[in-house]
């Protein structure tokens, strides 16, 4: 399975003219996305066109109130993964700017939709809002579909257990606390991270730990802790790890960093890009008053890993999926 590939607004494919297209900002994907992706998907099957979905980058969030911090849960490289595995062909990606911003529903529906997707569905959420002052809704589109020559599908709320909507607001709140089963469970997989193995001080490896360092982007809000993981090279070897994510404080409680110690490698993983899927919060990050004391704390971190990781199975279909996505294909984005 593949990646869904990554394409500019501006530069789509005419094999993706004509396609279904579900919309929304889509950041963390979780269960209450999935329903729209499905929808995609069958509709598209039924139609015998792509199933696309179109986002927009940078989020709209750090446009329009550039001030406050935002946690983004899935960058564009993780949302080409995720759409693979939903079964959707291509990720378009609208370059959200303050000019974007200002675009009207009625442009976005004329410009966007009609002139350069030319698309022959759309599937949207009942609460999504779009064009300047959010002035286009549901209603808007079931209202533009026809005369533009589009089917309109609105998908409902999907709710947990209790009735409560999922909500990326909510997964970012787990996360923040390091409750990773709660975060997981309303993903409707496990969370995963992204990026490049870079050369540490090489602390790890005098410890006896040796580790593959990832910088996250600053604006990840994952608790400082240590955690139970896998590791995916490019590829697809999956790998059990342990890892933290933190500051270092028996030493240089410094720069936040991702430290992942594969368990049983002993290979060189710099420069690769990976991906690291977080299975279980272990515990918070601490200052050792030795570094025995640091080394007697990681053995029994390491140990509790590998438990988890060896009960933890290979999780949901939609897991297994996610495993078989590793690298985009990508047309550049301007």
């Amino acid at each position: 399975m593949s990646p869904a590939t990554l394409i500019p607004l501006d530069a789509v494919p005419a094999s993706f003219r004509g396609a279904v297209l579900a919309i929304g900002n889509f950041d963390g994907m979780h269960r209450g996305h999935h329903a729209l992706f499905e929808a995609a998907r069958q509709h598209a099957d039924r139609l015998g066109v792509p199933a696309l979905m179109l986002t927009f980058e940078p989020h709209p969030r750090t446009v329009l109130r550039p001030q406050e911090p935002f946690f983004r849960l899935t960058p564009l490289t993780a949302k080409a993964r995720l759409a693979g595995a939903f079964g959707l062909a291509g990720v378009v990606v609208a370059n959200f700017d303050a000019a974007f911003s200002q675009m009207s529903a009625e442009a976005f529906v004329a410009d966007i939709l009609v002139q350069r997707l030319g698309i022959s569905a759309v599937v949207v959420g009942h609460d999504f809002l779009f064009g300047h002052d959010r002035l286009g809704s549901p209603a808007y589109l079931e209202q533009e579909g026809p005369r533009h020559g589009f089917a309109v599908h609105v998908v409902g709320a999907v709710t947990d257990a209790f009735g409560a909507p999922f909500s990326a607001t909510a997964i970012r709140g787990s996360l923040e606390i390091g409750d990773i089963a709660g975060a997981n469970r309303d993903l409707g997989y496990r969370w995963f991270v992204t990026g490049t193995v870079q050369h540490g001080d090489k602390r790890g490896r005098e410890l006896g730990y040796p580790t593959a360092n990832v910088r996250l982007p600053a604006d990840c809000g994952l608790a400082l802790g240590i955690y139970a993981v896998t590791l995916t090279r490019a590829d697809g070897t999956v790998l059990a790890a342990v890892a933290s994510y933190g500051k270092r404080p028996t030493f240089d409680n410094g720069a936040v960093l991702l430290e992942v110690h594969v368990f049983d490698f002993a290979g060189d993983l710099y420069g690769e890009e990976v991906a690291v899927t977080f299975f279980a919060y272990l515990r918070g990050e601490e200052r050792f008053a030795s570094i025995e004391a640091l080394i007697e704390q990681m053995d029994r971190d390491s140990l509790a890993a590998r438990a988890i990781l060896a009960s933890a199975g290979e999780g949901s279909g939609l897991d297994r999926r996610i495993a078989a996505t590793m690298v985009a294909r990508t047309l550049p984005i301007s």
